[in-house]
């Protein structure tokens, strides 16, 4: 099978970025620079050729509108199109836009050049709600011209059952369930990452008792027991919840001011606005979050793999309009982080069943209480093997290998 990936990869990163371009290492890369791929599946049937069409270089740049963006479109459609007479491609890999208008429009003028030269079109759909939204917002013009020029792909391929509805109403021809995977961010998890949560957790368990945390412990707990670290790692903005998260922190501090726990908080992540990236430093210089709260800014590398294996919780109380199936949500699991989200989107099947960390969205004091109930919860090896069931790079590739064949077949 051939495949136009007609999809970016980071820069800018986030999931679906992400995901495209593990996609694409894991398949074999770019056909047409084989010899640069750094990983290879000589065993795979698929043969890919990529078309980056990256449109912005910035988080603040995506879904905005430029004239050069214009310009890129017909650039990358261009590409795809010689790629299709040249190498012989005719199935179209393509992530559909989420609700905003600027990258609906550049969704139809992409479909109104490049369908005409393919035979089968597969939309990954990443980002959840568009047909929704055409629903509830667009215009009649809108919700037509985008179900003539997107509607009856040969295969829709959906996150989880909850996000099947976009597939759904562009009445794909085959609908497949291919869930998110990654490289796992901690595969010492058993060796170094469990013993310190289990000694963590016995210290707080301790505190909270009366007690002095037990002297064997030792280092495993670190120095600091008594502070229970939260992480929040997403983009930094009000519908990602960092803002609930901020506010959830602060009523955690005064629901126990004289209390052995105290709760601090590592904002990682760019911000996409100023006007948000102000609101929270003004915010967190406030006297009941001051000290509090630390900023990382964006990270990545053994810097995040670090967050990651020293924080204790994970807060992401998220009500962003097109969330699907959010990766860090899937990297806190691998390294066994309890976490806090909300009942949005694909997240509850995203987590184990009966799992206490899910909120309702815009309820900062909830997420408090259910921060409070997980410091003292020993979640952390349910929720490592709940990742390695269900949430791997090597099942998510294999799924979607599978998918893409039976669909060229």
């Amino acid at each position: 099978m051939k495949l136009l990936v007609f999809a970016h990869t980071p820069p800018p990163h986030h999931g679906q970025s992400y995901m495209v371009k593990l996609m694409l290492d894991r398949l074999g890369g770019d056909a047409r620079m084989r010899g640069k791929s750094e990983i290879r599946d000589p065993s795979s049937e698929i043969e890919c050729y990529h078309v980056n069409c990256r449109y912005s270089d910035t988080l603040e740049d995506i879904g905005s509108f430029r004239m050069e963006k214009a310009w890129l479109v017909l650039r990358y459609c261009v590409e795809a199109i010689w790629c299709r007479f040249r190498h012989g491609v005719r199935a179209f890999y393509y992530v559909p836009a989420p609700g905003k208008r600027a990258a609906l429009y550049r969704d139809w003028i992409v479909m109104l050049l490049c369908r005409p030269f393919f035979r089968d079109f597969i939309h990954h759909w990443h980002a959840v709600g568009l047909g929704d939204w055409l629903q509830r917002e667009g215009t009649w013009f809108e919700r037509h011209a985008t179900h003539w020029l997107l509607g009856e792909p040969t295969l829709g391929l959906a996150l989880a059952i909850p996000s099947m509805r976009d597939a759904l109403w562009f009445r794909a021809r085959r609908v497949e369930l291919v869930a998110n995977g990654i490289t796992d961010p901690c595969p010492d998890f058993d060796e170094r990452v469990l013993p310190i949560r289990l000694a963590r957790l016995a210290a707080r368990r301790a505190l909270l008792a009366g007690k002095t945390a037990p002297p064997d412990l030792g280092a495993q707990a670190g120095a600091d027991p008594e502070t229970v670290r939260v992480l929040y790692l997403a983009h930094c903005t009000e519908s990602k919840g960092l803002f609930d998260s901020l506010e959830a922190i602060a009523i955690a501090n005064r629901s126990t001011p004289s209390g052995p726990l105290r709760y601090s908080l590592t904002v990682a992540g760019g911000f996409v606005t100023n006007a948000e990236e102000d609101r929270f430093h003004r915010r967190i210089a406030e006297p009941d979050l001051a000290g509090v709260v630390h900023y990382a800014g964006f990270v990545s590398g053994e810097t995040k793999a670090q967050l990651l294996r020293e924080s204790d919780l994970f807060c992401f109380p998220t009500f962003y309009e097109a969330e699907g199936q959010p990766v860090n949500l899937i990297e806190a699991m691998a390294c066994g982080i309890a976490a806090v989200s909300t009942r949005w989107r694909t997240i509850p099947d995203l987590l184990p069943a009966d799992y206490p960390g899910i909120v309702a969205p815009h309820a900062p004091a909830t997420v408090a209480e259910r921060l409070s109930q997980l410091a003292t919860l020993d979640f952390a090896a349910i929720l490592r093997a709940h990742f390695v069931a269900n949430f791997t790079e090597a099942r998510h590739v294999g799924v979607l290998r599978a998918a893409l064949l039976r669909a060229a077949a």
